[in-house]
Formats: structure tokens, sequence, C-alpha cells
């Protein structure tokens, strides 16, 4: 099976024999690939269900957390990396939840669906309505989303609250877009993928 793009990038980011926390680790595909072609250990955090029983399915040590409630139960330094795929706008409480990565991880890897990309304004512009892409799917109320944000909001956000970034990723599923993600990334990346210390 295939990964997301964003989730290729972060496995060619993870080192080999390294311990990873992979948060809304989903069915754990990403964590799979990662005990398979890098001896990598860890754990994931789900609070689905039925992403969980997936987890099991994969060979993955997953737990049942609310991210929104925190990562009390981890140690200090428990791993070389954090990884919050996609999930950022899901959570209620984006700045608590990151310190508490940067506690618990040496790095913290995130990615998320750019709400800056054309495609979203146009769709807003144009139609008047909350815009639905490849990444956000969802109708305005049925999604589980609840902050979303830019790739230049995410950057003011790490600056301030001192989140050093370290290297980004800004991509696009258009050949096109992915041309002219380098003169306009907040305009024409689909997805952004961030390394913060």
């Amino acid at each position: 099976m295939r990964l997301r793009d964003d989730l290729e990038l972060i496995s060619s980011w993870i080192k080999d024999s390294s311990r990873v926390l992979d948060l809304g680790c989903g069915d754990g595909h990403l964590l799979k690939l990662l005990k398979e072609d890098k001896n990598v250990s860890g754990y994931g955090i789900d609070n689905n269900i039925d992403q969980i029983k997936s987890s099991i399915n994969n060979n993955i040590s997953v737990l049942q957390l609310d991210l929104d409630d925190g990562l009390d139960e981890f140690k200090d330094n428990s791993f070389d990396y954090v990884v919050l795929a996609q999930s950022l706008q899901e959570v209620k409480k984006p700045e608590k939840l990151l310190n508490e990565m940067l506690r618990i991880g040496k790095e913290v890897i995130i990615s998320f669906p750019n709400m800056g990309h054309w495609t979203s304004r146009f769709q807003l512009l144009f139609s008047g309505r909350m815009p639905m892409t490849r990444e956000l799917p969802y109708s305005w109320h049925e999604t589980p989303n609840i902050h979303l944000c830019t790739i230049n909001d995410f950057l003011k956000f790490c600056d301030k609250n001192n989140f050093k970034v370290i290297d980004k990723s800004i991509s696009s599923y258009s050949i096109l877009d992915n041309i002219m993600v380098n003169f306009s990334n907040n305009f024409f990346g689909s997805v952004a993928t961030f390394r913060i210390k």
C-alpha cells in the first residue's frame, strides 16, 4: 500500500532505530513502514476504535488516548520523534499539544492541509461557501476540523511560541502547483510538513 506523500516525506526524515510516537496514527501504516524499513520502535495513539483495530492488525502497539487531554503518560525525552500527520487541525489546544510533543520528543514532525491553497480561496470567493478539498473533504457541519490554518498562520504561530523550524516541505497534488510552490508556497501548496525543535 502506497503512503500519502507527507507520510513518505516523514519516513525519509526519521533515522534508523529511532523511537517514534505517532499521534493520530490512523491505521498504523506509517509505523508499520518505519518498523519494517528502519527498525523503528514506538507507539501509535488514536481515539477512533476502528483505527485502533486497524493498527493492531498491522502489528502496531497503539494506545487509545484523546490528544486534547495531554500526554502526561510519557516522560520527558521519551522519543526521538513525535509525529502529528494531518491531525493538527482537529485538536482543541494546538499550542498545549505542541509543547507536550516537544517535551516528550527530541524532534517534532507535523503535517497539515493548507487552507490558504488557491482552490480553497477561490471556492470561498466564488461560491461563498466553506471550501472542500482533497485534504479537507468534509462539509462544514460534518467536519472534525476545528482549527484550520494556512502555512503563514503556522509560521507565525511557531515564531510566537519560539518553536524552531529546522526543515519544511510544501507540496501539492498538481504538477503545475508543485512548480509554482517555489514562488508562493502559501498560495500553491496543498500540504505543509515541518520539522520542529
